[in-house]
Formats: structure tokens, sequence, C-alpha cells
């Protein structure tokens, strides 16, 4: 017997058109259609319904938000209340996550791929649902953000103000939507597993052969160039590696025919340009030969004025300035 997924008709938020993306992406709901009605009748004949009828209970396939008391968040560690996005991922994301990594990704990275998509992609779609800004309110924005989030394109998908269309239509606008959140989450995903992934493994290796590199296992050298700032955060704290612990300099060749090699300071936040400890005053600003003869140190290229990245000709060269730099 096919089975029937309902949510609510009218005006359709980003929140439900993931959920039901998130369904369709299932074995027990691919192939089911879809009901949009407030009728609380034709809503109780569905085998699960999202976003609307004021209850929450995954044992019979109610999945709504809206309701008085409703305080359910993804985990402990997470203070965002859930949307029916974030409800629909917690009980099915597991398996559509699954479904999209295939047998190459073993369980462990599965499960951090399955909390980074929470983190990164659901979690703010909670929050956009829920009323919660992103930022304090006593924060004023200094321009006017362009309006092409995923909510604001989901949006965009409803029948303007002044526009007369039938219900149907809104249904079919519906559809677009939800495949139009689906379609980025599942390009989220394979972006994790294609480029986030194998990043982390590079940042991993660097940091179990840190003292290959260095006694103080305070500088480490990836094998290839790739965006390591986050991810080696997120390990130092899994590892405890803090304070006189953490790692000050990563050191990376550039993706060019010369064979360059660059090295960075660790900033304190990712985002951010203090660093941990940068590169000595001296060196700043200071380009290839007149770089060297200061330093002492052969083969340099530069050093940034920041004093946050600097650059030399060998892997050699750029551990000699990572280490003169961390004694100085």
């Amino acid at each position: 017997m096919v089975k029937t997924i309902g949510t609510h008709s009218g005006h359709f938020h980003c929140d439900e058109a993931l959920a039901i993306a998130l369904l369709r992406r299932t074995d027990e709901f691919k192939d089911a259609v879809l009901v949009r009605t407030r009728d609380p009748a034709k809503l109780a004949e569905c085998d699960i319904i999202v976003d609307v009828g004021g209850v929450y209970d995954p044992a019979t396939h109610r999945y709504d938000h809206h309701q008085r008391g409703f305080t359910e968040t993804f985990d402990d560690k997470h203070a965002t209340k859930l949307s029916s996005a974030g409800l629909v991922y917690k009980h099915f994301g597991k398996e559509v996550v699954g479904k999209l990594l295939g047998n190459a990704v073993s369980p462990s990275d599965a499960e951090k791929i399955y909390l980074k998509t929470y983190d990164c992609f659901v979690e703010a779609l909670d929050a956009n649902d829920n009323g919660i800004s992103a930022y304090p309110n006593n924060i004023t924005p200094l321009f006017k953000e362009t309006p092409t989030s995923l909510p604001d394109r989901v949006a965009k998908k409803n029948p303007s103000w002044n526009e007369v269309v039938t219900n149907d239509e809104v249904d079919a606008r519906f559809v677009q939507a939800s495949e139009l959140a689906g379609e980025e989450l599942v390009d989220y995903v394979l972006r994790l597993k294609t480029s986030w992934l194998p990043a982390r493994t590079l940042v991993v290796e660097a940091l179990d052969k840190a003292d290959e590199v260095h006694s103080s296992a305070r500088i480490i050298a990836l094998e290839r160039s790739c965006p390591w700032k986050e991810h080696l955060l997120d390990l130092e704290n899994e590892r405890g590696l803090t304070g006189d612990k953490s790692i000050l300099y990563v050191l990376y060749p550039e993706s060019s025919p010369e064979g360059n090699w660059r090295i960075q300071c660790v900033p304190v936040r990712p985002e951010g340009f203090e660093n941990r400890k940068s590169l000595p005053e001296a060196w700043r600003g200071f380009r290839d030969d007149e770089l060297s003869r200061i330093s002492g140190i052969d083969n340099c290229i530069f050093v940034h004025a920041g004093g946050f990245i600097g650059g030399n000709k060998t892997r050699q060269g750029a551990c000699e300035m990572a280490r003169l730099a961390l004694e100085l």
C-alpha cells in the first residue's frame, strides 16, 4: 500500500520543504504520496505528518514543533529548538546520509558527516524557522544582506502577495522548493565526503607525525595544501592539545609547479587573523635574498607584513623558518 506524507497547505517554509526532501530519500517514504492540507481528518489518515498537527511523537510518525511546551533539540550539545527539518533529520538523517555516502566511508566517518551536516546546514534552518538570530539583537548590521540564503530562495517559490494562483499551483511550487532544498543538502553531504573528509585525514596524519617535524610537536607539515584550520582546532580539542601543547605553525606545499612551501600561523579562531604566535617581527614585509639574510635561512620567498604567513622554496627551508620562529 502506498504511504502518505502529510504537511500543511498554503504558504510554505524551508523547514518542511527540507523535511519532505529527506523523507523522499528514505526506503519507507521514497514513493509516498504528498498530501498538503490543514484538514485534521485528512492529516490523521497520513502515515507521517510534518510541520502541522501539534504533536511530536516519533512512534506514530508525528513531527510538529509549533505546540506549546515543545523544547526538543538535536542533542544535549545543542540549544537550538528543532523545526520540522531538524526533527526529520534527527530521526531519518542517518539513513539519508548513509545512502549518499555509500560503503566507501567508514561508520565513524559517516557519523562525523551526519553531525557536521546538522551543525553547518540543518541547524541554521531550525533557527530560521524558530525566529532565532545568529547574532545578538543589539548588534547593528553594517550593510543589508543579499537575500539569497536557502530559506530566502525557498520563500521566493511562494506566490507573491498580489499573485492569483490555484491551490494546485502552490502545491507544485512547494514540490519545486522541496527539490531545491533536498538538492542543496545532497550537494553539501557529498562535498563533505569528497573534500572535507579527505582534508581532515591529512590533518590527522600531520598531527600524528608532529614530533617528527620538531621535538616540541607544535609544528605540523601537511602533505598537500588543503583547508586545515577548522579540522586542526577540532582535533586539538579531541586530543586535549591545549595551552603549551597546541599547534603554532602549519607547513604545506603550494599547488604550483615550482614546489614552494608555505608556513602559516595557527589563528586563535578559524576565521580570524589573530595568531597564537606570529612570525618574527624582524622578518615581516621582507622578501627573497634580503629575508634570507635577515633570518639566516636559505631560499626564503617572503613573510607577510601581518606576520601570519610566509614562504620558502623548499620543505626544509619552511621547517627551518618554523623552528626558528618557535624559538624567538
